[in-house]
């Protein structure tokens, strides 16, 4: 499915034609240039990979120079593969005209992290019933997490306490409510994860 890299400008509202604020995203889409066409023949699949963001050639392998100087293009810090792309060549350049206001997109980026977290906060959990009737600093334990000498073991996937967020998170079906192409702008209906300044992918 075709797509654009892009960059997480930040949060602010417009309002709908009924007079209601609507929260939204700016994201910074492109322009991204294609840095590599995958054919069935060669690859085994059709993709183009599209490259976003400069990054300093003293910081690019040697291998990734001959990469970019093969699309004739400065060195790129994202590189990602769509598919659904059709008549793209090597050097080409894709915008953010490629969406249509009204439409709806998938965003794909890095939540943010927020460190070593326990069960209420990463899980929702109530804790341990109140303060009284011979609780000592329980509120917001877990509780049991597993039986006794059978199956002698704590299973797969319980909620515990542990990393919180800095994973992939995919949002769906969110609408695009302006292309500013003249400013390579793109804004959405809600919130997509990541922080300020963060690299999102969008899908159509």
């Amino acid at each position: 499915m075709p797509g654009i890299i892009g960059r997480k400008v930040g949060m602010t509202s417009i309002y709908s034609a009924e007079g209601k604020a609507m929260p939204c995203t700016v994201i910074e889409a492109g322009p991204c240039v294609v840095t590599q066409v995958k054919t069935q023949d060669r690859d085994g699949y059709e993709a183009v990979q599209l490259g976003f963001g400069d990054r300093k050639e003293k910081n690019t392998p040697n291998a990734m120079k001959g990469h970019f100087k093969k699309a004739k293009t400065t060195p790129k810090s994202k590189l990602v593969e769509f598919e659904g792309f059709e008549g793209l060549n090597l050097g080409d350049t894709v915008n953010v005209d490629i969406f249509e206001e009204g439409e709806f997109v998938a965003v794909v980026g890095t939540s943010k992290g927020k460190g070593f977290q326990g069960v209420v906060k990463r899980h929702g959990f109530g804790g341990v019933g109140q303060a009284t009737h011979g609780q000592h600093n329980r509120m917001r334990a877990p509780g049991s997490i597993g039986a006794a000498s059978y199956p002698a073991r704590v299973f797969k996937g319980m909620r515990m306490a542990g990393q919180m967020g800095n994973s992939r998170v995919k949002m769906e079906n969110l609408q695009v409510l302006k292309v500013l192409a003249d400013k390579n702008l793109l804004i959405v209906k809600g919130s997509i994860p990541g922080s300020k300044g963060s690299t999102v992918t969008i899908e159509k």
